[in-house]
């Protein structure tokens, strides 16, 4: 991976904010770093005698954010709520509104708290590919930690307080300078400095690391055959925007990797393995629809019938969301992925191009391993998620 930094363009910021606008927009520019709305950033500083968290804010993605979106959040008010037992979403939404100095601006980041935690000026949490791809493996423990015995290493919780107070937890009695980043099992890595470039320089060797271990374990040799089918898009169209109850936008994928990935044995099986990062799954949903035959009516129902039985195990108080496909993968043929406009039909298949290939990976180092149906529930139904992908 490349490391982006321009030292003369870095010059030209006049802030800390400024710097800390432009680093972000470096590490939004990676797909393989962050994806649509994916990650988080933050730079500390003092107003007016007062600790100061700049967070990105909900819904502004990291390739395009300006100083306009990040969120000004009292840095002893969260750092307060970190101490607590227990704390509603509600509850935390409230609070970190009310800590801001600036109400204009968007709600702060779901891991606003855990910024406030670490106690370095600069701070950048990524979904790095790399990273995630080994984690998501049946040796990701144990690879992890082998390959990162400088980091703190934390298995999968639920984002937001949860996370943050785990991290609180773990880090009481914590030499923070003796670690160089946090690595979140299934989620992604965190690294940290007082100096902008040295954080970003951080997260790009971390990742470096990351893939040169898949260069060497995780070689993977796409092959693909295009297929004749009989496949009927119009149908499918047709039946997804009854289903969706809106028109839908397809997006096509018959690249050499979706070819290869959809010609994979018992398929439903092999692609039905989960998201790769949590927050995915508000976009494709936890699996896609298999169609290993043409019943295309067939294959809905057992989707949707499905996806109740998945609602009704784990539903406490809870809408059911649409039980149609977000995304769905045809036999030897093609990925085809759904939304409302073309634009949400592309997010969704960015996500799963990702995905693709870091199941292939995985497979390469003991089979590929998402987060537990319940923690998938407890993420496509977590109210702050849903409330950013509707902004």
């Amino acid at each position: 991976m490349d490391n982006l930094y321009n030292k003369e363009k870095a010059q030209q910021c006049k802030t800390d904010l400024e710097l800390r606008v432009y680093t972000s927009n470096l590490l939004g520019q990676n797909s393989e770093l962050v994806l649509h709305g994916g990650g988080n950033t933050s730079v500390k500083s003092k107003i007016d005698g007062e600790d100061i968290l700049f967070v990105k804010g909900s819904g502004w993605d990291l390739e395009n954010i300006k100083k306009e979106g990040f969120a000004p959040v009292k840095l002893n008010a969260l750092l307060e709520m970190a101490k607590l037992e227990k704390l509603t979403d509600i509850d935390m939404v409230k609070g970190q509104r009310e800590a801001m100095i600036d109400k204009s601006v968007p709600n702060p980041s779901v891991e606003a708290i855990l910024h406030a935690l670490i106690p370095f000026k600069f701070v950048d949490h990524t979904h790095a590919d790399a990273i995630v791809t080994i984690s998501n493996s049946k040796t990701g423990k144990e690879n992890i930690k082998k390959l990162f015995p400088n980091f703190l290493i934390v298995d999968y919780v639920m984002p937001g307080f949860i996370l943050a107070h785990e991290i609180y937890k773990l880090t009481k009695d914590l030499d923070w300078n003796s670690i160089e980043g946090i690595i979140l099992h299934n989620h992604g890595i965190f690294t940290f400095d007082e100096n902008a470039k040295n954080s970003y320089d951080k997260m790009i060797n971390a990742v470096n690391v990351a893939e040169e271990f898949l260069d060497e374990n995780a070689v993977i040799n796409i092959e693909h055959k295009y297929m004749h089918s009989d496949c009927n898009i119009m149908r499918i169209v047709k039946e997804m925007s009854k289903l969706k109850g809106h028109d839908v936008s397809i997006n096509i994928n018959q690249t050499p990797l979706a070819a290869f990935y959809a010609s994979q044995e018992n398929l439903k099986e092999f692609a039905s393995r989960g998201v790769l990062t949590p927050e995915h799954i508000l976009r494709t949903k936890r699996v896609p629809l298999i169609m290993e035959d043409t019943d295309l009516e067939k294959g809905l129902s057992e989707y949707m019938n499905a996806y109740q039985a998945y609602f009704d195990e784990f539903a406490v108080n809870k809408v059911a969301l649409n039980p149609a496909p977000n995304y769905m993968i045809i036999k030897n043929l093609a990925v085809i992925s759904f939304g409302k406009t073309k634009e949400e039909a592309a997010i969704v298949n960015d996500i799963v191009e990702h995905t693709m290939l870091a199941v292939l990976r995985a497979d390469k180092l003991g089979g590929y391993q998402s987060i537990s149906l319940k923690d998938s529930f407890e993420m496509e139904y977590w109210d702050l998620e849903q409330a950013k992908l509707k902004k």
